[in-house]
């Protein structure tokens, strides 16, 4: 097993790849849209040929034409269809159905990296960068930073709760978005003995809402908070987790809480009582993340160095480099509208096909 401490090192070293200066503020105040055309570069029809761009990683499956130089850390497909890849570094690509194309946005930094990708109600598709909250109306693009209310601008977590609330995350802690304006929304100041946070205790990554309309939200190395009618509790060690640096990653259609961790594996709430995977032995990988139910009910997610694990209610299921994955590093995992199941790895974007994973240049070859 690895060496915690060697282990935090490692994490660590990877988060100074994708994380800009932090700039910490809580001002609230009305949102003040900064409307951005909606610029465009690197079109694929009849565009220039940029797969040539160096790359931190050896892309042996598609990088999107050469635009991802590092990994593509989110994807999504909205209600129109449009494929949206937010990356790590390279900031937000998309695919509308005709053209493969890299959204320009005017933000704070020309590094940007897209950790989150949800949409709301009416259609907005939102973003949550490492420089900035983005809105994307259809038309036009909006940034939001610490000017209007943002607890920070670099985000981590994002989710639209059944109420059409937006919750943002960030290094500096919680917002709310009403649709009007954005609001603090401060976590207790309880922490666990000897603390451990990756960036920030303040900071927040993950939000789900659970059948009961409890908000578990991910608190950086002290646990999981879940947040009802102005009341907490604090999930830790002590009473369920197996890691304090973990996170609420995915409720599944049968309500079932999963939780995700550096240092204690893969874990499942059924409302009753916590099963830790890895600890009892069923799996491998002390680090696991990017849980995603598909469409058949199965729950798929990463243990980093390990490979990919598929768990269809009974048993677990895992896929290797043996079954097509280049490496058992993912970072994301995504199904679309045709059912195809897309992984976002380390060198580049795979589709599983139903047995094993292939480029997904040969099911989609608009994204060579």
């Amino acid at each position: 097993m690895t060496n915690i401490k060697s282990k935090k090192i490692f994490i660590a070293g990877n988060l100074i790849l994708i994380l800009l200066t932090l700039q910490i503020s809580s001002c609230t105040g009305q949102v003040k849209e900064k409307s951005v055309n909606d610029k465009i570069e690197n079109q694929v029809n009849n565009q220039p040929v940029i797969s040539n761009q160096s790359t931190t990683f050896p892309q042996i499956h598609t990088n999107l034409n050469g635009m991802v130089r590092e990994f593509v850390r989110a994807m999504y497909q909205d209600k129109k269809g449009n494929y949206w890849f937010g990356t790590n570094g390279n900031g937000i690509i998309r695919y509308d159905g005709q053209t493969l194309e890299k959204v320009a946005i005017e933000q704070n930094q020309k590094w940007v990296s897209v950790r989150e990708i949800v949409e709301d109600k009416a259609g907005n598709v939102w973003f949550g960068t490492s420089s900035g909250l983005v809105k994307y109306d259809g038309e036009n693009y909006t940034t939001f930073s610490t000017e209007v209310g943002l607890q920070d601008e670099e985000i981590w977590g994002l989710a639209v709760d059944s109420k059409g609330l937006i919750w943002v995350g960030s290094v500096g802690g919680v917002s709310h978005f009403d649709g009007q304006k954005f609001t603090p929304f401060l976590l207790p100041n309880t922490v666990v003995e000897n603390a451990e946070p990756m960036l920030s205790i303040k900071s927040a990554g993950g939000f789900v809402e659970d059948n009961d309309g409890n908000m578990w939200i991910n608190n950086d190395g002290n646990g999981i908070f879940k947040y009802k009618n102005g009341e907490f509790s604090h999930l830790t060690k002590e009473n369920g987790l197996t890691d304090n640096n973990a996170g609420v990653a995915l409720k599944d259609r049968n309500g079932n809480i999963w939780i995700s961790s550096f240092y204690g594996g893969a874990s499942k709430f059924d409302g009753k009582t916590f099963t830790n995977f890895t600890k009892e032995g069923i799996i491998e990988g002390i680090e696991t993340g990017s849980f995603y139910e598909d469409s058949k009910g199965n729950i798929w997610f990463t243990a980093e160095n390990v490979g990919v694990y598929k768990y269809d209610g009974t048993k677990f299921k895992l896929y290797t480099t043996k079954d097509g994955l280049t490496t058992n590093g993912v970072l994301s995992i995504f199904e679309d509208n045709k059912g195809q199941l897309w992984f976002g790895t380390w060198q580049g974007l795979c589709i599983f096909d139903g047995e094993k994973f292939v480029n997904a240049k040969e099911k989609e070859p608009w994204t060579n």
